[in-house]
């Protein structure tokens, strides 16, 4: 099983920020969804692929096939670090449950040495491949791109129906669930979207919630791909653009980020 092999693009050393202390971070190469303001569009073809920076005339190729044991022995390095400070190791994307044998493999092992897990995660998958996964996860990052069928489809070009049938199963288990929403302009980010958010939410019995703000940061990885970036010139949103929002999910018994 150790000899499985998936298309990893990073794995990032000392994160703060994908998980309780200092964690190292799994980035899985392909995703099933194709969202048009995606900060991470090398993480969608699920094979390396070429990146070229014509400032600088250089040439990077993104992806390489690794196997359970490699990413393992790469991570288990930092295990020092995760024991004095409450970390571990995040299996991020891209999606990771695009690569649930490998994945499962990989977070069994994580256990087996003591290791924290977590996985961040669209929940577009079928339900054999999620339960599968999780099953050996302490903590999931779920996202939730909109709260109506169809604008989902619009904007992420998949459905919403499986990711919210995931959502409940991993709510209804011993994992702890953090809920998060990107907070994308002209497509989910109104007052009255925060309200059918919060009423999906209570109706689940979503307790932790992130909202994430617009940002730029990979805006330029669309021109080393020479791919379009629908979102080119957008303002960027920052925390305080969104009180109003947060107040929204605290008043249906949330805790928010």
């Amino acid at each position: 099983m150790s000899e499985l092999t998936a298309t990893i693009f990073n794995i990032q050393k000392f994160s703060l920020h994908d998980g309780p202390g200092i964690r190292s971070v799994v980035f899985f190469k392909g995703c099933p969804l194709r969202c048009f303001w995606c900060a991470n569009p090398e993480s969608q073809n699920r094979m390396p692929e070429m990146m070229w920076d014509n400032q600088l005339k250089k040439e990077t190729i993104v992806g390489e096939k690794k196997t359970v044991a490699e990413v393992l022995q790469e991570v288990r390095k930092d295990q020092v670090f995760y024991e004095e400070s409450g970390g571990g190791v995040t299996l991020s994307g891209g999606e990771v449950l695009l690569h649930a044998q490998f994945a499962t493999e990989l977070l069994k092992q994580l256990k087996q040495c003591d290791i924290h897990t977590a996985i961040e995660t669209t929940g577009f998958a079928d339900e054999k491949a999620f339960q599968q996964v999780t099953n050996y996860v302490d903590l999931c990052y779920f996202d939730i791109k909109h709260h109506n069928e169809e604008e989902h489809k619009k904007g992420v070009a998949a459905s919403l129906a499986p990711i919210l049938k995931n959502l409940t199963y991993a709510l209804q288990t011993n994992m702890e669930v953090i809920v998060r929403i990107p907070i994308i302009p002209q497509f989910n980010d109104t007052l009255e979207d925060a309200k059918q958010f919060a009423q999906l939410f209570s109706s689940l019995g979503v307790k932790n919630v992130e909202l994430l703000p617009f940002h730029q940061f990979g805006e330029k990885k669309y021109e080393y791909l020479n791919r379009e970036y629908k979102m080119k010139d957008i303002p960027q949103l920052h925390a305080e653009d969104l009180l109003e929002h947060r107040k929204i999910f605290e008043e249906i018994g949330c805790v928010v980020k």
